[in-house]
């Protein structure tokens, strides 16, 4: 897993447990909002500009 896999993982993981705890998902519905998350934060992580990992492996 890269750096860049771990970090979007771990922002992930934040954003979940603050909206589990402001009571915006509820831990039944965890799966669902995870994958959306993650995808949403996985494009934008991928959309930044000059990213260091991009331009040490072209």
């Amino acid at each position: 897993m890269s750096k860049k896999d771990e970090l979007v993982l771990k922002t992930v993981k934040e954003i979940v447990v603050k909206f589990i705890e402001v009571g915006n998902i509820s831990p039944t519905s965890f799966g669902n909002h995870f994958k959306n998350i993650y995808k949403t934060v996985k494009e934008a992580a991928g959309a930044q500009s000059g990213d260091e990992e991009d331009k040490q492996n072209p």
